[in-house]
């Protein structure tokens, strides 16, 4: 078996992770509790986008949300991996977005039923390119930001997350396995809105990378 190639990890990763309401000031702007334990939920592989590839709205959604977060690309398995050496299971990050149908999701809480139809949809997880753990030495403080057309949506810190990396993957593993290759997407920061058909996003972290995507609607 040939090795796999972490810096690809969307094309072979099994399973992406995400966190809700990890920024306090993104649960207010939802009219959310601030959460005492981590919120999870799952993206399918099939969810990764790529640039050059546009993001699309979903069918059944008139309200997609961007929510540009950190994702973390574990490089080595685990279970119940303890917070002191949780950063060992590291192999790197991505910029990331969390694309959201949010009155489809507003409409699954209110009937106490699953987001998968508002979270796990075809090009909702669009990911940069692969950025070596070395290129952010403290994951803990580190600057995102996002732009629709130009102009500024969502900037933050993940200094403003309320669980910290280490703590996610050591919470996340008690009850889900962690493997090489998944992704951890660790919340948003305030300033979620919605995107409409032609809108071009343009996402950054730090001076480390930028990355950009067109949205449209499919044709059927």
């Amino acid at each position: 078996m040939t090795a796999r190639n972490i810096a690809r990890f969307w094309e072979w990763g099994r399973k992406i992770i995400c966190v809700g309401r990890n920024y306090a000031d993104h649960a207010k702007e939802l009219k959310n509790a601030i959460p005492t334990e981590p919120v999870v939920f799952l993206k399918p592989p099939s969810a990764y986008l790529r640039e050059g590839s546009p993001i699309l709205v979903p069918l059944y959604s008139n309200d997609l949300h961007h929510e540009v977060e950190l994702g973390v690309v574990i490089g080595k398995g685990g279970t119940a991996i303890p917070q002191s050496t949780a950063m060992e299971h590291v192999a790197g990050y991505a910029l990331c977005l969390d694309m959201t149908a949010r009155d489809i999701q507003e409409e699954c809480k209110s009937k106490g039923l699953p987001w998968t139809m508002a979270k796990g949809f075809n090009t909702s997880c669009p990911v940069s390119d692969f950025i070596p753990k070395e290129r952010i030495p403290d994951p803990g403080n580190v600057q995102l930001w996002l732009k629709v057309n130009g102009k500024v949506r969502q900037s933050g810190s993940t200094s403003q997350m309320i669980f910290s990396v280490p703590y996610l993957i050591s919470y996340i593993s008690d009850f889900i396995s962690l493997e090489e290759g998944d992704l951890i997407l660790t919340g948003t920061p305030k300033g979620v809105s919605a995107v409409q058909e032609h809108d071009e996003l343009q996402a950054g972290i730090q001076d480390i990378l930028t990355m950009n995507f067109k949205v449209e609607r499919p044709d059927h």
